[in-house]
């Protein structure tokens, strides 16, 4: 099983998946990341008492309703969607996987008042499968993929990393 960093990295950048893969967290020191995790935590306060955090040991849900079995991700901006799709993707395999059938997730995007609703198909399970194969052979190689240069490079914590 893989964090939802892993996931997440895995659809933005390989380089930054096998840096965080071996313990670099450049996020700690980034604006960005610390603004994005604010909004998370002081959007849609009052229906705290509905959602639940979930651990799933190396993954943690933040806010699970055991009601409707609903992830709900809380986004900065919708900018990396598919990335943030594959997060929930994920987290829906992971509940299946553990007998919670019926999920469904949704990503909100509090500053663009934005919702995308996310599901699960039978088709899913194979992709996520090839995710975590791909993930494997990724961070076991034991040299950094090449840099790719992409448009919102500018934005990651691992910048000055990459282009120094």
């Amino acid at each position: 099983m893989f964090s939802a960093s892993h996931i997440t990295y895995y659809h933005l950048c390989h380089r930054k998946l096998w840096l965080h893969h071996r313990g670099m967290r450049m996020e700690d020191n980034s604006q960005a990341v610390a603004e994005g995790k604010l909004i998370g935590k002081t959007t849609y306060t009052r229906r705290a008492q509905r959602w639940q955090e979930l651990d799933l040991g190396v993954v943690k849900i933040d806010h699970f309703d055991p009601v409707s079995k609903t992830i709900r991700e809380v986004k900065k901006s919708p900018k990396l969607e598919a990335a943030h799709i594959a997060q929930v993707k994920y987290y829906l395999y992971l509940l299946e996987q553990r007998g919670v059938h019926g999920a469904k997730g949704i990503i909100e995007y509090p500053k663009q008042k934005r919702t995308t609703e996310v599901t699960w198909e039978p088709a899913d399970r194979a992709v996520v499968q090839s995710w975590e194969a791909e993930i494997a052979r990724i961070v076991q190689s034991p040299v950094c993929p090449e840099l790719v240069k992409k448009n919102y490079c500018r934005n990651c914590a691992f910048y000055d990393f990459c282009f120094s």
